[in-house]
């Protein structure tokens, strides 16, 4: 098991640090979007911040996932940002579509094995006086 969870951090890592790297050092070319998906993209690029912060928090995540430091803060981070990238890819820009699933079943299998590093959170007792 523990081979398949070094195997299932790096495949989880590696696609966040190379595309997070390529925000800020361009090689792989961005697909083509039009309608929605495209008005969507562009809105967040006149924001400014959004994606120097989204790609740079991507790039630690995948240095963390596929280093095995931080792994659980690197997963509770990176929850809402494959949500999100599963979302998109699942009712916005059908494009990696598949890659978008990998992504949701690999952190889900990782917070599943991490678990207890995050059960205590959903548990009345967390609070103590």
């Amino acid at each position: 098991m523990k081979i398949a969870l070094i195997i299932a951090r790096v495949l989880l890592g590696l696609p966040f640090l190379i595309f997070g790297l390529n925000h800020f050092f361009p090689v792989i070319p961005h697909p083509p979007m039009d309608g929605v998906a495209l008005d969507y993209m562009m809105g967040l690029t006149k924001v400014g911040y959004f994606w120097p912060l989204l790609r740079g928090l991507e790039v630690l995540i995948g240095i963390a996932l596929i280093s095995g430091r931080f792994v659980p803060l690197a997963l509770a981070i990176l929850a809402p940002i494959s949500l999100h990238i599963f979302l998109f890819h699942a009712f916005v820009l059908l494009a990696n579509l598949p890659l978008a699933i990998l992504i949701l079943v690999l952190h889900i299998f990782l917070i599943v094995k991490y678990w207890n590093y995050y059960k205590q959170i959903f548990t009345m007792d967390s609070v103590t006086n």
